[in-house]
């Protein structure tokens, strides 16, 4: 089991259970692979999905990871909710906890919402995404898949490219690659970049053809024009001659190196399809060990009942 009763971030976050999450879900990717893809390892457990943003690939993600588990699941939609008619978040929670609730995976437009829920409930809290903050989850079948391709983390070359500074799958990746001995280096437009940059023990630069020679895989992030002000992308045209993965730019470069992105993805912007399809990239690889590493996380913070292994 793991050493923190919640997973809310991957800052400070144990390597050890970064790695164990890591070795069980490879465990549970043999069982996607399975006719039955199923085992009763938390059968008679009851999470809450409470999703205050919308989301497809995180919520789904999350519920057939429960489904696969045997885990009694309820989906909780803010914009259908009592929040809507004027009731408090504590409160709310507090509600769906009396119901005698055991986890709650959680996402919330607000920074450190996942850490102020744990204030008024008991359960176990999965954070699923906050705000600009962390996406933690997100990170780990990142790291995985990394795993997977390569057999390893420590000393691989990650660069993270794009809009670093409204993106909470780029600070959980930097947070558990550098826990894990990789090195990064961000790439994108200046004014995208972190204030704080000194302190995430990383490299910076804004050539992107100098960070592809450097590195084995690229993680390539969506502009987020959602949370972010107007004017700080100039036109996605710029923005793709500029930072964009298209054939052309990685034709340049006579090597092999790993594409990854997080989704939803903005084709012709900062990647072009004909890359996002290519062997190149693992972007699907992604999204189903996305399904094991939540299964993983899932086992290990809720105590599972079964061996992994089971039918």
């Amino acid at each position: 089991m793991l050493k923190q009763k919640h997973l809310l971030g991957l800052e400070g976050y144990p390597a050890e259970d970064i790695q164990t999450i890591i070795d069980t879900a490879f465990n549970f990717r043999e069982v996607l692979e399975r006719p039955i893809k199923k085992v009763p390892s938390l059968q008679g457990v009851t999470i809450v999905n409470l999703f205050f943003e919308n989301s497809t690939r995180t919520r789904i993600s999350f519920e057939l990871a429960q489904k696969r588990l045997s885990a009694d699941t309820v989906n909780f939609s803010a914009s259908s909710s009592s929040l809507k008619k004027g009731e408090s978040f504590k409160d709310t929670a507090q509600n769906i906890e009396a119901m005698k609730i055991d986890a709650v995976v959680m996402r919330h437009p607000t920074p450190g919402a996942a850490k102020h829920l744990t204030e008024f409930i008991d359960a176990i809290i999965i954070n699923a995404g906050d705000g600009t903050h962390e996406h933690p989850t997100q990170a780990i079948l990142d790291m995985m898949s990394l795993h997977e391709k390569f057999g390893r983390l420590r000393g691989l070359k990650i660069g993270i490219i794009g809009d670093i500074v409204h993106s909470r799958v780029a600070l959980s990746n930097i947070y558990g690659l550098t826990s894990m001995g990789a090195e990064v280096t961000i790439c994108g437009p200046p004014n995208l970049i972190p204030s704080f940059l000194q302190d995430l023990n990383v490299n910076y630069n804004d050539n992107l053809d100098e960070v592809i020679d450097w590195a084995d895989a690229l993680n390539v992030l969506r502009i987020q024009r959602e949370r972010m002000g107007i004017g700080l992308v100039p036109s996605n045209r710029e923005y793709r001659a500029t930072f964009g993965i298209t054939q052309e730019r990685l034709n340049k470069h006579e090597k092999e190196i790993i594409i990854m992105h997080p989704g939803p993805m903005n084709r012709g912007v900062e990647i072009d399809g004909f890359v996002a399809d290519s062997n190149q990239a693992i972007i699907l690889d992604q999204v189903l060990n996305g399904v094991a590493s939540r299964m993983a996380i899932l086992y290990l913070l809720c105590g599972g009942k079964a061996n992994v292994g089971e039918n």
